[in-house]
């Protein structure tokens, strides 16, 4: 796992999200990231045995998330019984460059910068959204993120033309690189423009001890 990669992933992620700086630990970094659903997360740089359950071990506040950069079933057997699995994850990247878009017949793209994230809307004929994303800028690395299609527009090409629009501003503000945590269903899109599968991300969050 490229450590440097992944750690550039968290800070634009950081950014994306508004959330804190990461604050580096002994063991990776952590994100205060303060909502109902995830109170912090623990990104493990290092993710050797012994230091994920000494860390697991002391974890006592409900929605606190474990990222480890290895497959779940390595992981699971570390924790216990209060971690809940979370969907599967991988570490993407590409370098960017300028691609030409096709902009989709029917619809309207909306393109917004404000405290260095960019957001791509798409919108339908009614103005409703149709697709959407948006990419965190840290130095020469844009994270994209939030990125999805409704149902009523899928399978029209929104996806890619978000995607292409993201890089090709991100580009445009100093990016070089582009770095993304796929889901199962995102994971085939972004391939298909070129990005490359770097490892798997597991996720764990922790729901107390009842």
């Amino acid at each position: 796992m490229d450590r440097e990669l992944a750690a550039a992933w968290v800070g634009g992620w950081a950014v994306s999200r508004a959330t804190p700086a990461p604050r580096r630990t002994p063991w990776g970094l952590r994100v205060d990231v303060g909502t109902p659903r995830q109170y912090a997360r623990y990104v493990m740089l290092e993710s050797r045995e012994p230091i994920v359950r000494d860390l697991v071990s002391r974890v006592r506040t409900p929605a606190l998330w474990l990222k480890v950069f290895e497959e779940p079933e390595v992981v699971e057997p570390w924790l216990g019984p209060e971690w809940t699995r979370g969907e599967p994850v991988w570490l993407m990247a590409l370098d960017l460059a300028a691609e030409p878009v096709a902009r989709p017949e029917g619809y309207a793209v909306e393109v917004g910068h404000a405290e260095s994230v960019i957001r791509v809307l798409i919108r339908a004929a009614d103005g409703s959204v149709a697709a959407q994303g948006q990419a965190g800028l840290d130095g020469a690395t844009a994270v994209v993120d939030q990125v999805g299609t409704e149902p009523a527009h899928q399978r029209r090409g929104l996806g890619s033309v978000v995607m292409r629009t993201l890089a090709n501003e991100a580009q445009e503000s100093g990016a070089t690189r582009g770095i993304l945590g796929a889901s199962v269903q995102g994971r085939a899109l972004y391939e298909s423009l070129g990005w490359k599968t770097y490892a798997p991300i597991s996720g764990f969050v922790y729901r107390g001890q009842g």
